[in-house]
């Protein structure tokens, strides 16, 4: 083997590396571009009072203040919810309710998500909580399956010599089948976080605010651009949320995997 081709091998995991960072640029880039564009072509526009009060920075600011605090109140809530009960339903001694809770979680997709939010304001009216309740009943579903499906995988040998360690059956599931379960739920939070987002907008229906009640104005009040910032906004949230899901999964995963 000559010498310029042992330094083509050497350079070869280098340039691998290289190259999936800079594949790792392309979404914040590309929403960087998005949003520029978006900011010149807004300036460009003779806008009437009405887009004037909703398309001015502290009214845009405080709608991504809302609808960041629903999507993160809410997928706090759902790992809460979603992975203890993945664990539960994981377990063979649990089979007879484990139906019950995937049908339970599969109930908050089946139901159209303005109708889950309506049922939910004749039980709390509007605001805030509403809205969470909706936004928690939709998303849980992704987490709590690959929970599920991620501990189940686990090579029965491995929990098997964990057990021939001396750890306790709490101490295997910390360990061992949650770490090894760490990219399915990952996969499922990064799901779950790009479906929050969208859904989020949803909240201007029940007063919660966010960038739905820009979507929504704009539509009502024939005023187009307010309806595009307000849908382009939402979009990007929802592409930077699955690029940080992404980043996430590479960093948290277990060695080797």
């Amino acid at each position: 083997m000559t010498a310029e081709t042992l330094r083509a091998a050497a350079a070869q995991p280098t340039n691998l590396r290289y190259g999936k960072g800079l594949r790792k640029l392309i979404t914040p880039v590309a929403i960087a571009i998005v949003l520029a564009a978006l900011y010149v072509w807004v300036g460009t526009l003779q806008l009437d009072s009405i887009e004037q009060r909703s398309l001015n920075s502290a009214v845009i600011i405080q709608k991504a203040i809302e609808h960041l605090r629903l999507t993160v109140v809410a997928t706090a809530l759902v790992v809460v919810i979603a992975i203890p009960l993945g664990v539960v339903a994981s377990r063979a001694k649990n089979r007879l309710i484990t139906p019950f809770i995937l049908g339970t979680a599969n109930l908050g997709q089946a139901v159209p998500a303005i109708g889950l939010l309506v049922l939910c304001t004749f039980v709390m009216g509007v605001g805030f909580q509403t809205a969470l309740v909706g936004l928690v009943a939709y998303a849980v579903l992704p987490v709590l399956r690959n929970t599920m499906v991620g501990v189940q995988q686990v090579d029965p040998a491995l929990i098997e010599a964990a057990r021939g360690m001396g750890m306790t059956k709490g101490q295997v599931l910390r360990r061992v089948e949650l770490k090894l379960a760490v990219p399915a739920i990952l996969a499922g939070l990064r799901t779950s976080l790009v479906l929050t987002v969208g859904m989020a907008t949803m909240g201007a229906f029940v007063a919660a605010g966010g960038f739905g009640e820009l979507i929504i104005n704009g539509l009502k009040l024939q005023r187009m651009p307010v309806t595009i910032v307000g849908g382009v906004l939402t979009a990007s949230i929802a592409f930077l949320v699955d690029w940080l899901g992404g980043l996430a999964e590479d960093l948290l995963k277990p060695r080797g995997m």
